[in-house]
């Protein structure tokens, strides 16, 4: 398939870029590189993807030095004008929309950058779809769609009127459009609760990146509600399998959990850390956080049935995994 991927310098952009590009698919790369996180880390991702920072320029299509079937745009989704020009020259078979102002916290911060990216950048995609005759798209919701719900493990059939955060609004809103447009115009739409996931090359304002740093500079990691939290940790190479099932096998409507189906108290997560690192963290112990839940567990019975999804990387390997990576790349903290 021809297929655009936008938020491809991201954290899960770029893996699934990685993976469908060496599938044989043609992937044209759309992302905006904005500085909510240390750019040269995506910059890296890019390189890996045979994308060189000195040819990137806003709104230009460039070649992949690594991979024929590869090429990058650096734009906004809010650019209507140049995502429609992008369709309309392109002729895409599928369309995975990653690309979103992320963070919980931040949404708090600066609100207007969530809107912009989220809803406005998220319409234009539909649109385009729309115009362009793109049936197939899936795109990134998030866990914390579920907000103040109590019920668990989550369930897609819950309620999720309640988020707690702006960011969480957003992605509700897009689950929303979708359902509109798959409604009104036949597009076939798929989208994907994301619960914490972790791997190299992640975020650096998720708790792997941000304790394994502070950790190996002796600094104090933020124990957020005094510990007593847990999160459905999802290893990359576990998501990326089911992004591509899903894109694979494009549905009318349809949301979905993609997780590890197996929570995992936060205390345990970094003594695996810790012993991976072969060194102790120095805990500060904080209550909780505006925007944030104690607790996620996905239900991924829905990709389970339709999709035969399997998640099944122990947190003990992902972290050795992510614990290898992180030496390797950021080697000035050896």
């Amino acid at each position: 398939m021809k297929i655009l991927l936008t938020g491809t310098a991201g954290f899960i952009g770029y893996h699934l870029s990685k993976k469908l590009l060496e599938q044989g698919h043609e992937v044209i790369g759309l992302d905006n590189i904005n500085d909510y996180y240390d750019v040269n880390l995506k910059y890296a991702r890019l390189e890996n993807l045979g994308i060189n920072k000195k040819n990137i320029k806003d709104d230009d299509l460039i070649q992949s030095l690594t991979y024929k079937n590869h090429k990058f745009i650096k734009t906004n989704l809010e650019n209507a004008k140049i995502l429609n020009t992008l369709f309309e020259k392109q002729k895409f078979d599928a369309v995975c929309n990653l690309a979103a102002q992320a963070g919980v916290r931040y949404s708090i911060e600066n609100p207007h950058a969530y809107i912009q990216s989220n809803i406005v950048g998220f319409i234009n995609i539909l649109e385009a779809c729309r115009h362009n005759n793109v049936k197939n798209l899936s795109y990134a919701s998030s866990s914390s769609v579920y907000g103040l719900n109590k019920s668990q493990p989550f369930n897609t059939n819950d309620k999720t009127d309640t988020p707690i955060s702006l960011y969480a609004a957003t992605k509700k809103t897009n689950e929303l459009m979708a359902h509109t447009y798959s409604h009104l115009y036949g597009l076939q739409t798929t989208g994907l609760r994301f619960f914490t996931v972790y791997g190299s090359y992640g975020r650096p304002d998720m708790a792997p990146m941000l304790f394994a740093n502070a950790i190996l500079n002796d600094r104090e990691i933020k124990v957020f509600n005094n510990g007593d939290m847990s999160r459905d940790f999802t290893y990359i190479d576990d998501i990326i399998d089911g992004i591509i099932k899903v894109i694979n096998k494009p549905s009318n409507f349809n949301i979905y959990n993609i997780g590890n189906n197996a929570p995992v108290k936060l205390m345990d997560f970094i003594e695996i850390l810790e012993n991976e690192l072969d060194k102790k963290a120095k805990k500060n112990f904080m209550p909780m956080q505006d925007g944030d839940v104690k607790s996620t567990y996905a239900d991924v019975s829905g990709l389970i049935t339709d999709f035969n999804y399997k998640p099944n990387t122990k947190l003990v390997d992902g972290i050795g995994k992510f614990v290898k990576w992180y030496k390797e790349f950021y080697k000035e903290l050896r």
